[in-house]
């Protein structure tokens, strides 16, 4: 990350640090666990300490960051039943984006949806496990955005954040399975067949539950 890339990103130097630490953790890079030291990140980085600091704050308040006293910071671990209270939650919302997204589906929405679906194929086809994750999530901001409610967006957003998180732990094996499902999702919405396009959604998260439950079994 050179410093003039970041100088023409106009953006806080906090928040562009705060985005790619984000991301690392997102994609794996930096492991559950995994200490978080200043001057080892702030290097990789190419910025001073400070930002580094502020980023792990932020982190720190959305859950992806632990500061134990003494011991400092390290990537955050999700508990199994921590997990659970996030899968429920995802059953809730991501059903009620679906269902909305299906009532308001027009073919130009249904097109926006598609064009994700399809560089999400191309990307499990080339075993881009990285931009599957990303993908993944785009396409349940999408739904949610497609549902045309303000406030289900607003707590949408830091939910699939942490979702993604849990995918990417299990994206070998749920890439395949994932995309397939999201097709029939896709298909239901596109149709605009709010029944359908909620229970496929519900099924969609609760598949992601039980692989994502079994791959912590095996650890």
């Amino acid at each position: 990350m050179a410093d003039n890339t970041l100088g023409s990103a106009h953006r806080p130097l906090r928040d562009v640090v705060t985005a790619e630490l984000r991301r690392l953790i997102l994609q794996g890079e930096l492991m559950p666990g995994e200490r978080l030291v200043e001057d080892r990140l702030a290097a990789r980085l190419g910025v001073s300490r400070n930002p580094v600091r502020e980023a792990i704050r932020v982190l720190a308040a959305e859950g992806f960051v632990e500061v134990t006293p003494r011991r400092g910071a390290a990537v955050a671990r999700l508990s199994p039943d921590e997990a659970e209270e996030l899968f429920d939650v995802r059953v809730a919302l991501e059903g009620l984006s679906a269902r909305l997204s299906a009532r308001k589906a027009t073919p130009e929405t249904a097109d926006r949806l598609r064009a994700v679906l399809d560089s999400a194929r191309l990307a499990v086809d080339e075993g881009r496990l990285g931009d599957v994750a990303d993908l993944n999530t785009a396409f349940h901001a999408a739904v949610a955005d497609l549902a045309g409610n303000a406030y289900l967006s607003l707590v949408v957003g830091p939910m699939l954040r942490r979702a993604q998180w849990l995918f990417q732990q299990t994206a070998k094996h749920r890439a395949p399975h994932s995309w397939t499902e999201h097709l029939s999702l896709y298909e239901a919405i596109a149709a605009g067949d709010e029944r359908a396009a909620e229970a496929r959604a519900i099924a969609h998260v609760e598949a992601a539950r039980r692989s994502y439950l079994a791959a912590l079994s095996e650890d």
